[in-house]
């Protein structure tokens, strides 16, 4: 690690940080001087594959597991992640999420519980014991991924959207309750990948992201690297708190339907 990197001197944790845009957002504080626990439940052999990259890259990296839904699981993250890290976690990037499908006509009370035990209180959960937790004078950062959703209505997945709702008002609260040691912080993507619960060929996924582009006023949708960007300018700000930066090509705006 460099000094002169925003991140240098700090030990990130990014939960669901192996694949997709988690993988893009570790690579991205590894970068610029962290030290990065990759989380993840069920993607070992990414995971694994991940800290092998950032350590090539000359970075220090380690992988720990955990279900983000249980709580028995949840609770030892925090502590697997600073016992191989060997000191304190100072960052927190809570991005593992859950995306089931669940309707308003076939919505049950325990689709609504496990969709806000993932997407909602798990992150607010992590980043209340990770401000317990943090070094007397030390200062700490947490960003929280929401989603674009937030902002219009996603009929399909109901229970997402209600969590993640939930997640951009706790992002706030916790702003407050936190302060001044710790910021915390949102980005809020639009369409960027392929649904995680729906695989896409190369093609069916270029597709998609083409017909979302259509309906927002940039006229693109954003890439991993561009929510990694985000993460990172918000995890380096030291003056910016209670802030949801909408990373999205303009969807928040109201143009954007479902295409």
């Amino acid at each position: 690690m460099q000094r002169g990197k925003r991140l240098h001197g700090e030990v990130a944790l990014v939960t669901g940080g192996a694949k997709r845009i988690g993988a893009a957002i570790s690579r991205a504080v590894s970068a610029e001087g962290a030290a990065v626990v990759v989380h993840h439940h069920e993607s070992k052999r990414e995971a694994i594959g991940l800290v092998e990259e950032l350590r090539g890259n000359g970075g220090a990296a380690w992988a720990v597991r955990g279900d983000l839904g249980k709580a028995g699981n949840r609770a030892r993250i925090l502590h697997d992640a600073r016992k191989a890290a060997g000191g304190p976690i100072t960052l927190l990037v809570n991005n593992a999420s859950s995306f089931p499908e669940a309707k308003v006509s076939n919505l049950s009370r325990e689709d609504l519980r496990q969709a806000v035990e993932v997407n909602a209180w798990a992150p607010f959960a992590l980043a209340r014991t990770f401000a317990e937790e943090l070094p007397a004078g030390r200062r700490g950062a947490v960003v929280n991924l929401i989603d674009a959703r937030v902002h219009d209505y996603d009929w399909q997945h109901v229970g997402y959207w209600l969590a993640k709702r939930m997640l951009a008002d706790l992002t706030r609260v916790c702003a407050v309750d936190f302060a001044p040691g710790v910021r915390v912080n949102g980005v809020s993507p639009g369409a960027v990948l392929g649904p995680s619960n729906q695989p896409m060929t190369p093609e069916e996924e270029k597709e998609f992201l083409t017909r979302m582009a259509k309906h927002i006023p940039l006229r693109r949708t954003p890439t991993p690297q561009d929510i990694a960007d985000a993460v990172v300018f918000l995890l380096s700000a030291r003056a910016t708190t209670g802030t949801v930066i909408e990373v999205d090509g303009g969807r928040h705006l109201g143009r954007a339907v479902y295409g």
